[in-house]
């Protein structure tokens, strides 16, 4: 297994995010333009994009992208999928063979439906119940990774620069409203198929420029309540995190933000609205174990929309810009007017405040 070298660049790794707020669905085309520009950033060991819309035809199923290290780990998934799923349609995903991209696993999409009778024993809705399943075959069965299980959304991610990894998946064949991309400089952990970003569980993914220093604790926190994390990477406990907190604790998106990157104490002390310093109070209070330490920037992608969000301090870069109705997040500007060389609003989220862009509701999604 291929790992980092001896060079540390701190401040390495790249982000990048496309979202149509009017739903305009666009190629994959763009975000790897975008992403290209900040090669520098990377080191080879890892390249990954999110899309969103893609599976039109299929909207209304889960669609699974497994990595497999052998046959034998494949019919194991197939077996365990078999007796728990309705699977619509099963097929490799396909991929342009190129000698930027070496030593793939074994990569299959499926488009699944939780079958009904095991989904009314469970007495689960159909995302816990999906999610448990994926999170056991990444656990339990040798050799086998779920990398997405979204709705009318998917993660394609490798080993190499992000570039090569988009022409290796032909990312230009994929038209979505919303793109995010990462390329990967690892600092404390291996490069590996797997453990490439972005990271997902249901209709959320993250990538991620930074380290997380405080990742034990992060860890032992969502491993309290079913999560796993086994893919060698920091970053997907923050994937795990925001899962929690929306979906089982019904959080807001922004409200998160104000876990995960809670703002300092003497900060909340001066906050003149006392409705909005208590709430501050209780959430760095209630979700402590979820504050996350470190400097980051992050893009969250989810269905309908795209959030973009600084440590507090904002210790990584993150630029935002507008275009009409299309929203723009990158580690660098060159890497946005790469592709929107005249944009209306060009900014510097501030560190700490969340950056929230959805479908407008004309956009029929």
């Amino acid at each position: 297994m291929k790992k980092e070298g001896e060079v540390r660049i701190s401040s390495g790794c790249a982000i990048s995010g496309i979202f149509c707020r009017d739903g305009r669905r666009i190629t994959g085309e763009a975000i790897k333009k975008s992403i290209k520009v900040m090669h520098n950033r990377s080191n080879g060991l890892g390249g990954g994009f999110a899309g969103y819309g893609i599976y039109p035809q299929y909207k209304d199923y889960y669609a699974l992208h497994v990595f497999y290290d052998s046959q034998t780990s494949r019919e194991e998934t197939e077996r365990f999928l078999d007796r728990r799923f309705d699977i619509i349609n099963l097929s490799k995903i396909p991929v342009r063979q190129t000698s930027a991209i070496a030593d793939a696993p074994l990569i299959w999409r499926y488009f699944v439906s939780p079958l009904p009778h095991m989904l009314q024993d469970s007495q689960l809705d159909e995302d816990e119940y999906t999610s448990r399943a994926m999170i056991r075959i990444n656990d339990s069965i040798d050799g086998a990774y779920v990398v997405s299980c979204g709705k009318d959304m998917g993660v394609f991610k490798a080993v190499g620069y992000p570039e090569d990894v988009a022409d290796f998946y032909r990312i230009e064949e994929y038209e979505g409203y919303s793109w995010t991309a990462h390329g990967r400089y690892p600092t404390n952990t291996p490069g590996w198929w797997a453990g490439s970003h972005p990271f997902s569980l249901l209709d959320l993914t993250v990538v991620h420029n930074g380290e997380i220093s405080s990742y034990d604790a992060n860890r032992r926190a969502v491993e309290m309540y079913g999560y796993s994390c086994n893919l060698l990477t920091d970053t997907e406990v923050i994937t795990y995190i925001l899962d929690y907190l929306t979906r089982k604790q019904g959080l807001t998106l922004e409200e998160c933000s104000h876990v995960i990157a809670a703002p300092f104490w003497s900060t909340i002390a001066t906050t003149e609205d006392e409705d909005e310093r208590n709430r501050l109070s209780y959430m760095r209070q209630m979700f402590s174990s979820f504050l996350i330490t470190g400097p980051f920037s992050i893009l969250v992608g989810f269905t309908g929309g795209m959030m973009a969000l600084n440590d507090r301090l904002k210790l990584r870069s993150l630029v935002a810009a507008e275009k009409g109705s299309t929203v723009y997040f990158s580690s660098e500007e060159a890497a946005i007017r790469v592709i929107e060389d005249n944009p209306d609003r060009i900014w510097a989220p501030r560190g700490g405040e969340a950056v929230l862009v959805t479908l407008e509701k004309e956009a029929g999604r």
